[in-house]
């Protein structure tokens, strides 16, 4: 579907057994200016969707032949850019978990609220294809790892949804990161992203903060005041250290998450809300349900999709490459870069807070630093024990073995630089291979000459 398509020429399947449902969504969806097709069974709908295009499916989860997800998971697997919606009875939270987790963009709860309907189609409508760049200025998840690979391969397939996604890792892994990433490939892109640290709001004010309130509700409620809720609403709600919710809000939480709709404090009415929900945290969230202190049905809820974001000791291969990239975006211009032996520093460093923490080393570095070369000394790591060096050769050099491998190959090019005072040519003749293959291991590897 191209992003820029009239709306007038979008087809639309609709999947009921049900006459007055059927009628209700078809009307509703022409007076869009939609094209609607419609299918009773599990069986005619697969075959519509194998012999026509359609930008948009809307199936209910009870048919005569079985049940929706069938539609859904027929679409994910041979029609990947068709969204599809399932229609699922009131109140039955474990259907619209595992309609998501399937892979459909959103469901819809019976009885059908046509505001939301038409929200939904929106959003739906507005999905951009699976290759579509993010914008400029929007940076990126660096590393070209395994690990990496994997997170930018499911944020490309959770962009195109509405289930809430989890993203679970270590401080500095880049969590907030991935998230907007998320929303910048998706519908939402153009809409409102609020990010909420969870754990820094006081608990007494916490659910004025996410609902919003009423004037006269209490001492101080001036005016009434929107929440996180209605900021984000048509956009994405970022939860970030979710786990720290106390229990009490939890349950507000998990109530606004399914019904989709809120109340602020000192009203009467709820409100709809259109908002995706996206959460973080570093704890082990299942861990903290063990233990009571985070509600299972909460945590089902916000993890129908996680997305776990590997620490950065988990991909050493990347680490000088990603530190030569920080070094590009941070120092403004200016001709800087690393000696061979920092960049086998921070290769060897373990790195507690990430990439966060590796930015923050380069920012000090690059201050420390004379005539633009970064020393192992101006990047004042802290030094591992003997003890810690034995661990880190035994269980990190050597597996995995691509790892190990390119240890090898770097402190064997970095031994015949230095003996060569960093004459490539007759380092190459050292090592037994030509000028060329020598310079091309070494941009593999992050290693760079000395400074002319």
């Amino acid at each position: 579907m191209s992003t820029d398509k009239p709306s007038g020429t979008a087809r639309v399947l609709v999947v009921d057994d049900e006459p007055d449902i059927l009628e209700l969504l078809e009307l509703a969806l022409v007076r869009m200016g939609l094209l609607v097709e419609h299918a009773t069974n599990v069986r005619d709908a697969l075959q519509q969707l194998d012999n026509n295009h359609y930008d948009l499916c809307l199936t209910d989860m009870r048919l005569p032949d079985g049940d929706g997800l069938e539609v859904v998971r027929h679409i994910a697997a041979h029609h990947a850019d068709v969204p599809v919606a399932v229609i699922t009875a009131h109140g039955n939270m474990e259907n619209a978990v595992s309609v998501l987790k399937a892979g459909a963009f959103d469901y819809l709860s019976k009885p059908v609220a046509l505001e939301q309907l038409r929200a939904l189609v929106k959003a739906a409508l507005k999905l951009p294809q699976p290759s579509a760049a993010v914008r400029d200025g929007v940076r990126t998840l660096l590393g070209s790892s395994v690990a990496m690979e994997k997170v930018r391969d499911l944020i490309e397939r959770v962009a195109r949804s509405q289930a809430p996604v989890h993203i679970s890792g270590e401080s500095g892994s880049g969590k907030e990161l991935a998230a907007r990433l998320i929303v910048e490939k998706s519908a939402r892109r153009d809409q409102p992203f609020i990010a909420v640290n969870c754990g820094a709001i006081p608990e007494t004010l916490m659910e004025s903060e996410f609902f919003g309130y009423r004037k006269g509700s209490f001492t101080g409620a001036d005016n009434d005041r929107d929440g996180f809720f209605h900021a984000a609403n048509g956009g994405t709600l970022f939860l970030d250290e979710v786990a720290d919710l106390p229990l009490p809000m939890q349950v507000k939480l998990l109530r606004a998450i399914q019904e989709k709709k809120v109340r602020k404090v000192g009203a009467i009415q709820e409100e709809t809300v259109d908002v995706r929900i996206i959460s973080a945290t570093h704890h082990a969230l299942a861990e903290r349900v063990q233990q009571g202190k985070f509600r299972q049905d909460l945590y089902y809820r916000l993890n129908v999709i996680n997305l776990p974001m590997p620490p950065l000791r988990e991909m050493r291969n990347d680490i000088a490459k990603i530190a030569n990239q920080l070094l590009v975006h941070l120092r403004n211009g200016a001709a800087v870069e690393f000696t061979p032996a920092a960049l086998q520093a921070l290769c060897h460093h373990d790195f507690p807070g990430n990439v966060r923490e590796l930015e923050n080393i380069i920012e000090r570095a690059l201050a420390l630093c004379s005539d633009g070369i970064i020393t192992p000394a101006d990047l004042q790591l802290k030094p591992a024990s003997s003890g810690e060096a034995a661990s880190k050769q035994n269980a990190v050099c050597k597996y995995p073995l691509t790892g190990y491998l390119d240890g090898v190959e770097r402190e064997a090019i970095l031994e015949a630089l230095n003996q060569t005072g960093f004459n490539q040519t007759a380092a190459a003749k050292i090592l037994g291979i030509t000028f060329r293959a020598l310079r091309h291991r070494m941009g593999k590897l992050g290693i760079v000459g000395k400074k002319e």
